[in-house]
């Protein structure tokens, strides 16, 4: 893409400089954490000083990944280092209030990310929103520049890509994400193992969270919008985790009439986080979401919006609504 800079001034920059921090967004996925941890391990091997934060610590249902353990909560003092190596996150907020607070400063900030709705923040910037993870861009920014790389980055990588295509199921996935994902598994990955943990392995709470979705699931405009949401209150009681939110969504989006699917989380700092899936491109909930500062894919997108949950219901659902009446009038002209 025009701007960006190229994979050898970003492997320069990182050879560089000693002491690196990879930060990912809130509410990290596999993409997030994977590709964080597959760079930090590299990065290591040149004996770099490297740290992996995240806003909200690992994930339980990653912790069989080699070099889980590095993914971090952020310092509470805040510390000088020399590069911030921002990862899979769209913009610069979402890498969360106590990330950002701990950095107090930073010689160079890289920028890597496959979103369309990214801003392009900081010094050395790749976008692609042509990939189907950032997990993908790593890859091929290791391969390009030699930087290390063994089994165990092979493993991060493939749950970053794994996890971002659907299982390699989405329209985002390439003949180039299926070529990397041979070459990861010639590096030693057991696609096997990698899929029970990854896929097939759940806590029982994520069966209860489940249960109690669909028994309140909503649709509306000709069962072509489907809609579920998660009140504080239900996420105490049954003692669910974020992470077992992920991909929930994908229940409502099957239904053979669904164009859009939304789900609303209500959260404990009085904001409620909108997820928003679409079948087709006609649908573009990127740009839903950005009426109320999200962003994301065409097909996949999220945003945050002030409480109370009941409120913010209505406004998003209003507003899918009339998107998929506008594009129904346009199909028909």
């Amino acid at each position: 893409m025009s701007g960006n800079a190229t994979f050898a001034e970003i492997a320069d920059a990182l050879r560089a400089h000693q002491r690196i921090v990879v930060i990912s967004h809130v509410r990290p996925d596999g993409d997030a954490l994977g590709c964080s941890v597959a760079m930090a391990l590299s990065l290591s091997e040149l004996n770099k000083e490297v740290q992996v934060w995240n806003e909200e610590g690992p994930l339980e249902k990653l912790s069989f990944l080699p070099g889980s353990r590095l993914v971090q909560f952020p310092p509470s003092e805040p510390m000088d280092v020399d590069v911030v190596l921002a990862l899979d996150t769209a913009v610069k907020d979402r890498l969360g209030q106590r990330c950002l607070a701990a950095i107090r400063s930073a010689k160079l900030w890289i920028n890597i990310d496959h979103h369309v709705s990214n801003p392009r923040y900081g010094d050395l910037v790749f976008i692609d929103p042509s990939s189907p993870a950032t997990g993908q861009i790593v890859f091929e920014l290791i391969q390009d520049t030699g930087l290390p790389f063994n089994t165990a980055i092979a493993e991060n990588l493939f749950a970053a890509i794994s996890t971002d295509t659907g299982s390699f199921q989405y329209s985002n996935t390439t003949s180039r994400t299926f070529e990397i994902a041979a070459r990861l598994v010639h590096a030693g990955v057991k696609v096997g193992e990698m899929a029970e943990k990854l896929y097939h392995t759940v806590p029982r709470r994520r069966l209860e969270l489940l249960k109690t979705l669909l028994n309140n699931t909503r649709f509306r405009c000709n069962d072509q919008i489907a809609s579920f949401s998660l009140p504080l209150e239900t996420t105490r009681q049954l003692g669910v985790l974020p992470e077992d939110n992920e991909a929930l969504i994908d229940n409502i989006r099957a239904v053979d009439t669904v164009k859009i699917a939304v789900f609303f989380e209500e959260l404990n700092d009085g904001k409620v986080r909108v997820s928003m899936r679409s079948k087709d491109p006609r649908y573009d909930v990127c740009k839903i979401c950005s009426l109320f500062g999200g962003g994301g894919h065409t097909l996949a997108a999220g945003a945050r919006l002030p409480g109370p949950l009941a409120h913010a219901e209505t406004v998003v659902l209003d507003a899918v609504e009339k998107e998929l009446q506008a594009v129904s009038a346009a199909t028909q002209t």
